[in-house]
């Protein structure tokens, strides 16, 4: 199936999709979201290490980060 986001799963077929669309629009069916199994209040906390860490580094260190980073990604072939 296409999905229209992560979360949401439509018809890849057009005809399909479509007529999903108008009933979703029109209300006669809701539009369900597929849990993904993640839990969403460690996911928010997950971001928000990520900015915190990088507000405590130096510039120096993101450099150093980064230089080591892109070798890593350029040195795979």
């Amino acid at each position: 199936m296409a999905k229209g986001s992560k979360k949401l799963k439509r018809p890849r077929d057009v005809v399909s999709n479509a007529k999903r669309v108008a009933m979703i629009s029109t209300g006669e069916i809701e539009e369900t979201e597929v849990d993904d199994g993640k839990n969403k209040a460690a996911q928010e906390l997950g971001s928000k290490g990520g900015k915190a860490r990088a507000a405590k580094m130096t510039a120096k260190r993101r450099s150093e980060i980064a230089k080591n980073a892109a070798l890593k990604r350029w040195s795979k072939n």
